[in-house]
């Protein structure tokens, strides 16, 4: 490939794909993440980014080797990085005295970073040390928040985006009910958040039905929030925009309620209802010639006897 300008030229065939590949689209890729290791790691944190690369997979890259690199003081080395795999999501994991058993969850916008958000792991059980049968690689989770910060302070609120950013899979049209097998669930608790894996189950219910159960399959952590680096508000408001082609047209007359029930509105003209057409019945027909005079005649007979 050769550049021209700053506009690079493709000069083969499979550089011309590759370059496609890159390219902004309407629809954009599935999010790729990046996980690597710092200078300085410990068995846990080790542990940890296999486990969490289980749960991503294909949708990840592993480093094995060490980065020594420091997010929070210089991020280029990341941005790097996700050039190179095109990612716009990472994990970085390090441990040292001060902050002992670190990840730090972050995103990037052209690639440039966002924004990450830096936890402390206080407990952690393996996929390993849970025994049971796992997920399929691949497999797409829902995901489940619970807590009243998530929905109110302004820090769990991106770590909230953030999670479901990194962990919410491809975008499918539909979903088959034997494949909502694996549960994420986050809870934000007293200033910590848990993180639980489950397994759903089809139990028989006797009806059609079926009654749900959940194994925890792992990996279980307890996060306690450390440092943030948060984007500004016109920064996250662009990296949120829709370009105009995605933007659903609005359709005149049409609404949907809380439950996505589709209402529609009819406009019609004024209506005479001397005109409208009622039921055809033999009591209420109009009557014409003779006949007619004699029942008028036979009413008024009947209404001057009744005067006398």
């Amino acid at each position: 490939m050769k550049q021209y300008g700053g506009v690079i030229k493709p000069k083969t065939k499979r550089a011309k794909r590759f370059l496609d590949n890159r390219a902004s689209k309407l629809t954009e890729n599935v999010k790729n993440a990046m996980i690597m290791k710092g200078g300085n790691t410990s068995m846990t944190v080790t542990q940890a980014l296999k486990d969490i690369y289980a749960l991503k997979k294909p949708s990840a890259v592993l480093y094995k080797k060490k980065n020594i690199t420091r997010p929070f003081e210089d991020s280029t080395s990341l941005e790097f990085f996700s050039k190179k795999t095109d990612s716009s999501l990472f994990l970085f994991g390090s441990h040292n005295k001060k902050r002992p058993n670190n990840l730090i969850f972050g995103r990037l916008f052209d690639f440039h970073v966002l924004d990450m958000i830096e936890l402390g792991i206080e407990k952690y059980n393996s996929l390993s040390d849970i025994k049971g049968s796992k997920c399929p690689e691949g497999t797409k989770p829902m995901l489940v928040f619970a807590g009243d910060a998530f929905d109110h302070e302004n820090e769990h609120k991106r770590l909230k985006s953030l999670l479901t950013d990194f962990f919410r899979g491809p975008v499918v049209p539909s979903v088959r009910l034997a494949g909502l097998e694996h549960v994420l669930h986050f809870t934000a608790l007293e200033g910590k958040i848990y993180m639980r894996s489950y397994r759903s189950l089809l139990k028989k219910s006797g009806c059609r039905t079926p009654r749900i159960e959940l194994e925890e399959i792992g990996p279980s952590f307890d996060f306690i929030l450390r440092r943030t680096h948060l984007a500004s508000d016109d920064l996250y408001k662009t990296a949120h925009k829709q370009p105009k082609a995605l933007k659903p047209k609005k359709k005149k007359n049409i609404s949907h309620d809380t439950f996505g029930t589709k209402f529609g509105r009819l406009h019609m003209q004024k209506q005479d209802l001397a005109k409208l057409q009622t039921r055809k019945m033999k009591g209420l027909r109009k009557r014409r010639g003779p006949a007619a005079a004699a029942v008028v005649a036979g009413e008024t007979s009947l209404k001057s006897t009744e005067v006398e």
